[in-house]
């Protein structure tokens, strides 16, 4: 299986961590300069009133772009979550028809039939940044134009632009993700392309601004969280393979 580049941290303590400033995505910097830029102006001009909410914005800005390391299970088993967020929806659907069909190759994607869809809200306060929940071949990254309502929404799944990516690992097990662009997100930016090849917890995305991501669990697995959980990308694990379990909390 596909590896995630970097060293390996265990549970007995081997491998060396500090903590740091999460980066700043190369994607957000200009917009942080944009307003650095407008803020440092209005101060020159003493428009404070100006100046101070531009300041405050930038610092807005560079959080939401911001780009942290993760901590990668390594388990064949494992499906992490491919978004930071809140679990917000869970609910046996069928797979969408572009992750279906066949691709111009004659290739199948997804097998008919109803499957555990997983939806994780991002709010503007979460990281952007999307990870492939597997290690493998990007089979397919499509584009879809669409509407921008609210991404917590279930229809927003057919309705919202968006983008589907199909990920096959080399013992051919698949897995399908959307990336739904929300109310105030206007951009689904992909870093892959079909025929690349991604490690478990790779960064394969970014949403601007709130958003949503649904994954498209395989058949006969159970998630392993719950409504209302919130989930790490490339380190929350949502479920493992061929596993059905129920799994009970209480909202407190």
């Amino acid at each position: 299986m596909l590896r995630m580049a970097g060293e390996i941290l265990d549970n007995k303590g081997r491998g060396d961590v500090s903590w740091s400033w999460p980066p700043i995505h190369p994607e957000g910097r200009k917009f942080g300069l944009i307003a650095a830029g407008i803020s440092l102006a209005a101060a020159f001009l003493a428009w404070e009133t100006i100046a101070w909410p531009m300041a405050f914005l930038t610092l807005g800005v560079l959080a939401f772009f911001r780009d942290p390391e993760r901590v990668v299970p390594q388990d064949d088993k494992a499906i992490v979550s491919p978004a930071d967020g809140l679990v917000s929806l869970i609910a046996e659907v069928e797979p969408p028809m572009e992750l279906q069909i066949e691709d111009a190759s004659g290739q199948r994607g997804l097998a008919p039939g109803p499957v555990t869809r997983v939806s994780i809200f991002m709010s503007v306060f979460d990281v952007h940044i999307n990870r492939a929940p597997i290690g493998g071949t990007i089979k397919r990254v499509i584009y879809i134009p669409g509407r921008f309502m609210n991404a917590d929404l279930d229809k927003a799944s057919e309705e919202n632009e968006r983008q589907h990516i199909l990920v096959e690992r080399p013992d051919g097990l698949s897995i399908g993700f959307t990336q739904i662009a929300g109310l105030v997100a206007r951009r689904i930016l992909p870093f892959v392309k079909p025929g690349d090849m991604v490690a478990v917890g790779q960064r394969v995305g970014l949403i601007r601004f709130g958003s949503r991501v649904d994954v498209y669990l395989p058949a006969g697995t159970s998630p392993k969280v719950l409504l209302g959980q919130r989930v790490i990308a490339g380190e929350t694990i949502l479920a493992e393979v061929g596993t059905q379990q129920l799994i009970e909390g209480i909202s407190q």
